[in-house]
């Protein structure tokens, strides 16, 4: 399994007016490490070594070096500004290569149905990430669906899915994955159409003051 490997030290300051800015300044990011029956620590990453991190892809394993000591950990989460987009905190989970972790894994379709180009079908993708188990070296960055074989009849479910191997899915087995959709055809029918094309017809004088299906004699 791909490993990146970062620098970090232990963050000064904390709760200090000011401190935050200060590390974002220098084009660092505030971040925490946690788990693996440790007590959580605070630390401060680079910006570039995150951006290094998701170029490599969801799920890879980081290799911390904090303050000269070394620990395996995976990315929980970023967070981003929500107006400049930059990253402001990260949070780090300690891993061991011995134990199973559940993560999600994106999912990623390839090929193209010949429903597709024979009868306009469209594909919807309607779940994008599933939750599987697995050792840390057997974690997926994603997993490709290949769709090629699919019909309109005949979608794709979580359980369908073929998993590496060591990789257990958490996701339900009943979950729809993907399916193919006929477009809705919303031309209106010729009779229809025809009728909607005549003209309103005027009132005739020997309908008026009859009496309707209720009885109720129509007003002139």
């Amino acid at each position: 399994m791909e490993k990146v490997s970062i620098q970090a030290v232990t963050r000064e300051g904390i709760g200090v007016k000011g401190a935050l800015s200060q590390i974002r300044a220098e084009k660092k990011v505030p971040a925490v490490v946690y788990g693996g029956h440790k007590d959580p620590a605070s630390i401060t990453v680079s910006a570039k070594d995150l951006e290094k991190i998701i170029k490599a892809g969801k799920n890879t394993l980081i290799e911390i070096d904090l303050n000269g000591a070394k620990e395996l950990a995976l990315v929980k989460e970023i967070q981003y500004h929500p107006v400049t987009d930059a990253m402001i905190h990260a949070d780090f989970q300690r891993v061991s290569m011995k134990d199973k972790m559940d993560v999600v894994v994106p999912l990623k379709l390839e090929g193209t149905p010949a429903d597709v180009a024979q009868y306009g079908a469209i594909i919807e993708h309607i779940l994008r990430e599933i939750e599987v188990r697995a050792v840390v070296n057997a974690i997926p960055h994603e997993i490709v669906l290949d769709i090629t074989p699919m019909t309109i009849n005949k979608g794709i479910m979580a359980g369908e899915i073929k998993l590496p191997e060591g990789v257990e899915l958490l996701t339900d087995k009943e979950a729809p994955v993907v399916h193919l959709a006929i477009p809705k055809d919303d031309t209106p029918a010729p009779a229809a159409a025809a009728a909607a094309d005549q003209p309103a017809q005027p009132e005739s004088s020997s309908t008026k003051g009859k009496k309707d299906e209720e009885g109720n004699v129509a007003k002139k």
